[in-house]
């Protein structure tokens, strides 16, 4: 049963209102992990969803290209693995990505079972290709809009449900710990201004990514890592945050947002022309534009190094007018707002930040070293995704480990550990200045020395930035705005810290001083609060 009450906390004078209520399960975040968690969990007790803003914004919400699974009798589930396993370049934990291809299909078919529609042609579903994979397995929906149907699905599965209750525009700000146990996670409420204290059994962390830090990113604006730094807080081991992966196609219009060009294009056909309209990817890859995504972005990167464009083109002209339009209506629609028709223009494009393939790390029940504390989707490091995530595989990861997080979730006991005093938290708005402030500077930053290529030297220079901008921010802990500032700057310092002491390029991690990879380092970056890095050898 739902319990609410309140109480009030004293600050410097001030009464704060804190509500707290009581959910047997709490899930942070509405993408896809967080409505698949939260839609599983209801079958076991009483489920809160927690966004920072609507339910439907998220990285899912966005997704164009699709959802990959061995489906088809000419396909398998040691297909996919081999191909998740190539473009993760030695760092896939195995057991893992056997939990992700083999119940990743089972996902996929009790969707179809709950009403879900995927894209067919006469009976049989239209599936593409996508860089990474030598079959074609990519199922899609609304033709280059699976995230939204997808999401909006299941966003409506779990609103019919009675054990779910939604807290839109509603900020997780700490999780609440006694005796490495999870208690609850302590809130922001933007449309009343006061705080809520949720108290639960367990908590599912479901935030995403944060490639928003990132000046040039196809994220939306929400996605800036609150959850990982929110975990890191509170002891959790973090993974493998040295991985960004940068989208290949993203449009490079000068002054406006980076907008996505599914890879589903250039698996229908597409190609990558550089100034001079050469395709330049057929001789560097056998599978050309459809190598894994962290070597297309590396040179498409290198291209415009050796022409001194801000961009490549992308060109569909070679390929059928009414099969292109038809098949990706919705971004073929938004480019005309750009200007550009998809089927006829040479397309402008240049990488942009797009997914974290490290993350708060779990074990293949999606619990963290923290008893009650569970994650999936992006903001997980599950071991399923390496040095670089395979095409389409992140909406299969949200389906599989939402499912085990919610399971072992419902597992968790009532915890014997004494419920701390909570800090109110405030919102000043004169401090939204700064705050943005220093989150543009702190993009500029890591797009400059921490972007597709890096060198020791400049994330020496970054690092010191974030360490002085640390000590200014230290003890925020309690206003919203400057707390973001110091979780910003944690993320930064997270990414670099593992840059730095892999000594090697391996899949979305590439270093001018260290080309090549090596051995010694198939292992995962390890950090946590207040130890120093480790390395943890991958499962093979």
């Amino acid at each position: 049963m739902l319990k609410r009450n309140t109480n009030f906390a004293r600050r410097s004078g001030k009464d704060y209102l804190m509500q707290i209520l009581e959910f047997d399960t709490v899930v942070i975040g509405s993408g896809l992990a967080g409505l698949t968690a939260a839609f599983h969990s209801s079958k076991y007790g009483k489920v809160a969803i927690v966004t920072k803003s609507q339910l439907d914004t998220s990285n899912s919400y966005y997704a164009q290209g699709g959802i990959a699974a061995a489906i088809t009798d000419d396909d398998s589930p040691e297909q996919h693995l081999r191909d998740t396993s190539d473009a993760g370049r030695g760092l896939c934990d195995i057991d893992a990505v056997e939990v992700l291809v083999n119940e990743g299909k089972d996902r996929v078919l009790d969707l179809i079972s709950l009403g879900m529609a995927f894209d067919k042609k006469e009976g049989n579903y239209v599936l593409g290709l996508e860089g990474g994979h030598r079959k074609r397995r990519i199922l899609h929906a609304g033709g280059d809009a699976t995230g939204k149907e997808l999401t909006c699905f299941m966003l409506q599965k779990v609103k019919a449900q009675k054990n779910v209750q939604a807290f839109e525009y509603v900020a997780a700000i700490h999780l609440i710990k006694e005796k490495n146990c999870i208690l609850g996670v302590q809130c922001y409420d933007f449309t009343t201004q006061k705080n809520i204290v949720f108290k639960c059994k367990a908590v599912i962390v479901a935030t995403g990514g944060l490639s928003r830090i990132f000046a040039r990113s196809t994220n939306p604006h929400t996605a800036t890592g609150d959850g990982i730094a929110m975990a890191y807080e509170a002891g959790a081991k973090i993974a493998d945050m040295e991985f960004i992966q940068f989208h290949p196609s993203a449009l490079y219009v000068p002054g406006k947002e980076a907008y996505l060009i599914s890879e589903a294009v250039r698996g229908e056909g597409a190609w990558l022309l550089d100034k001079n309209g050469n395709r330049f990817m057929k001789d560097i890859h056998p599978q050309a534009e459809l190598a894994p995504r962290d070597v297309v972005a590396y040179n498409i990167f290198r291209q415009i190094q050796k022409s001194g464009a801000n961009h490549v083109y992308l060109s569909l002209r070679h390929l059928e007018k009414a099969k292109i339009e038809k098949r990706f209506y919705h971004i073929n629609s938004h480019l005309k707002e750009y200007g550009f028709d998809l089927s006829s223009d040479l397309l402008p494009i240049s990488p942009a930040a797009h997914y974290m393939v490290g993350g708060i790390k779990t074990n293949l029940e999606a619990e963290t070293n923290i008893s009650g504390l569970f994650v999936c989707g992006e903001a997980a490091s599950t071991g399923v995704m390496g040095a670089n995530r395979l095409a389409s595989n992140s909406l299969l990861e949200c389906l599989v480990f939402g499912k085990r997080a919610s399971e072992k979730a419902a597992k968790i006991k009532e915890k014997e550990c004494n419920f701390p005093e909570i800090s109110p938290i405030s919102v000043d708005p004169s401090n939204e200045k700064i705050f943005l402030e220093i989150q543009n500077k702190l993009a500029e930053t890591m797009t400059k020395y921490l972007g597709i290529v890096r060198t020791q030297k400049e994330m020496e220079d970054a690092l010191r930035y974030f360490n002085q901008l640390e000590t200014r921010f230290e003890n925020y802990n309690n206003e919203y705005n400057l707390l973001k500032i110091k979780n910003s700057v944690q993320i930064c310092k997270l990414i670099t810290m593992a840059a730095l002491n892999r000594e090697e390029s391996r899949g979305g991690h590439i270093r001018e001083d260290f080309k090549n990879e090596k051995p010694e380092f198939e292992h995962h970056s390890i950090q946590q609060k207040d130890r120093n890095i480790q390395f943890e050898p991958v499962r093979k």
